[in-house]
């Protein structure tokens, strides 16, 4: 299963900062699997669209042997009217539609 895990700054309420996202999704056999290829996308684009198209210099882990990729916003970027924070919004709500549309495939939680 693909583990989507969102963080929040400060409270329940409070702007998503980062996310973490490893594993696989188990629909189909490595290099064949529709939902990990949606997955990797939708979050390439962010990390991409994130640091290169809007210039944050966020901190972005890839570790490639373990399947996880991580995105931290540095705290400036953090504002309501943030695309970077609509962005991740956006990309967690993806992946929960993504889980809907294949169960057992996505497990998407916010901390």
């Amino acid at each position: 299963m693909i583990e989507a895990d969102f963080i929040r700054k400060g409270s329940r309420d409070g702007l998503l900062f980062g996310f973490t996202v490893k594993g696989h999704a188990g629909w189909a056999d490595r290099g064949e699997d529709v939902v990990c290829a949606a997955v990797s996308s939708a979050v390439e684009l962010a990390c991409n669209t994130i640091t290169d198209f809007f210039g944050v210099d966020a901190e972005v882990i890839v570790v490639p042997d373990e399947g996880r990729i991580e995105l931290y916003l540095p705290p400036f970027a953090v504002k309501d009217d943030s695309p970077s924070v609509k962005l991740i919004s956006s990309l967690m709500e993806h992946l929960i539609f993504i889980s809907e549309d294949y169960p057992g495939t996505v497990s998407v939680t916010v901390r």
